[in-house]
């Protein structure tokens, strides 16, 4: 793959400019950068779903790009499909097959010596793609992968849409494995995968025979696959490709930076002193203001050439107000009952109340109810059996985990139209979520999964809500920007609603209760006993480490 001069604006807001680079064959790239810094964007532009405003990014042709997306719904045409039948079109060789069918028949038939040529080239490049896809070994491949993932076959016969947001990103990762692409991209991968799958995709990305690009912030994702990383720099819009991991390329990063500042020290110094000498000897004598003279070209010689320091990223900085304190008891759930399904419920006969103030948490596997529940709660879905009764004077905000609440088709700023804010008031509030200048222009369904992130977040503090729902709210945003997030949602005097699978993020918040589904059991928290459930789930640490 080689990127040429590649530039790329949003508007007046440039994410690209003149970057020129090599991937080789069958590297695995760690693709790091800070929220909006253009990673997705580049994706985009290699899959050719974006145009550059110049340059280009030059592939072999009729390459095979295989993507995993940090939303899965953003890419899935339509939800209304089974599980087994969506692993199956990752490889379309029943299409191929009717094709090759067709083109038998077709040339059984034909008389003319030209067209049957053209017929017999078609099913040669027809049996070579079969080939390419391994037809009969294909089902067995496709059982390895959903064995390896940990795929249950409980799942295979169920709706796509039916789906929890964790269970999509999983089945929709085995499908791209079993699609066997020659590039594989991949953002975000393992936001909601369980530890045993990641171990597996692991192994199946190192011993692949292609090339594989993954945006991530798992260090340790990106320290077990990768054997480059790629630095996308949001302030100067430039590209660099390190050797190694992403422990390695920290270790170049900071050595670097290292030196730099010692330089940059050293060129102070030196500045210094000339800027001395010439301001002490410009205005003498002939000999006393050559020598000025002489100063000043060395002056000027090392300002063109003075090293300038790295500029530090801004973060995100916001507060959430409630409008008013709720009454004793903000939330009561009783004998709740639902399933998509009635012959498989997700959640059978729970009760809990939440008291003001409290901040509850929800743990369990991926598919167990726990999206689910949130949105039972808010209204989005009914109970098949027992009631949700909100307190008096609780108001409730909403984070979804999929974004759902934001529409696509509108810039940022009319995401906000039902807030009673000037556009000067509502542009310094964006401000605090990094959104500057003409960025409050740009339309959702371009901004990268972090961005979004950072919208939802922004909407969530304007409600002013007294009660939180918050599913999964660390995913898509870098480090930084969850240690900041976690040190807002401890501060914030409401109740709150909590789904996650970060225990640093919910570790920090000051978690006082838990409820464990699918049993409904409620545990007072303690990190210990969180981290002993997700070895359960999780089976802890990568066991390649021998945890």
């Amino acid at each position: 793959m080689y990127i040429k001069n590649l530039s790329m604006t949003f508007g007046l807001q440039e994410i690209f400019d003149d970057v020129s680079l090599q991937i080789k064959d069958n590297e695995k790239v760690g693709i790091i950068g800070v929220n909006g810094a253009g990673k997705s964007t580049f994706f985009k532009l290699i899959m050719g779903k974006l145009e550059p405003d110049s340059g280009r990014i030059i592939l072999k042709p009729g390459i095979r790009i295989g993507f995993l997306p940090q939303v899965i719904r953003d890419e899935i045409p339509s939800m209304d499909i089974s599980v087994f039948d969506f692993l199956l079109e990752g490889r379309p060789i029943k299409k191929l097959e009717n094709d090759l069918n067709e083109a038998y028949q077709e040339a059984s038939i034909e008389q003319n010596q030209k067209k049957l040529n053209y017929i017999m080239n078609r099913i040669g490049k027809l049996q070579e793609k079969l080939e390419y896809y391994e037809v009969y070994q294909a089902e067995n491949i496709l059982l390895k992968i959903v064995t390896g993932m940990h795929i249950d076959s409980d799942l295979l016969d169920m709706q796509l849409k039916d789906l929890s947001g964790g269970q999509k990103s999983k089945i929709a990762f085995a499908r791209l494995l079993y699609s066997n692409p020659e590039i594989i991209l991949l953002d975000e991968p393992t936001n909601h995968l369980d530890v045993d799958s990641k171990e597996y995709i692991i192994d199946y990305l190192r011993n692949y025979h292609g090339t594989v690009l993954v945006i991530s912030h798992d260090v340790e994702f990106l320290d077990a696959v990768t054997t480059q990383t790629l630095y996308v720099d949001k302030l100067t819009h430039k590209m660099e490709l390190f050797p190694g991991n992403y422990e390695k390329y920290m270790k170049i990063r900071n050595e670097r930076l290292k030196t730099q500042e010692r330089m940059h020290e050293k060129q102070t110094k030196e500045e210094e002193k000339l800027k001395k000498i010439i301001a002490k000897y410009i205005g003498g004598n002939e000999k006393k203001a050559n020598i000025a003279k002489d100063r000043q070209k060395k002056l000027a010689r090392l300002e063109e050439n003075k090293i300038v320091l790295e500029q530090k990223q801004k973060v995100t900085h916001f507060q959430i107000k409630i409008n008013h304190p709720s009454g004793v008891v903000p939330l009561k759930v009783e004998d709740l009952t639902f399933g998509y399904q009635e012959n498989h419920l997700l959640i059978q006969n729970l009760t809990f109340d939440l008291a003001r103030g409290e901040k509850f948490l929800v743990v369990g596997e991926n598919g167990v109810g726990k999206s689910t529940l949130l949105k039972l709660i808010v209204g989005y879905l009914n109970p098949l059996a027992g009631e949700i009764t909100k307190g008096i004077k609780t108001e409730i905000g909403y984070y979804a985990q999929e974004h759902e609440l934001l529409d696509n088709d509108k810039i940022i700023l009319e995401n906000f139209s039902q807030f009673p804010l000037s556009t000067k008031e509502l542009r310094t509030f964006l401000g605090s979520f990094l959104f500057h200048g003409d960025d409050v222009y740009k339309k959702v369904a371009y901004l990268s999964p972090g961005e979004r992130s950072r919208v939802a977040l922004a909407k969530l503090a304007l409600t002013g809500a007294n009660f939180l729902l918050l599913d999964e709210p660390t995913n898509h945003l870098d480090p930084e920007t969850q240690r900041i997030i976690a040190e807002t949602f401890k501060d914030y005097e409401g109740t709150m609603l909590v789904v996650s699978h970060n225990t640093e993020f919910v570790d920090h918040l000051g978690i006082e209760r838990m409820l464990m589904l699918p049993s409904g059991e409620i545990r007072y928290y303690d990190k210990d006993t969180v981290l002993y459930y997700q070895e359960l789930n999780n089976k802890s640490k990568y066991k390649r480490k021998g945890n």
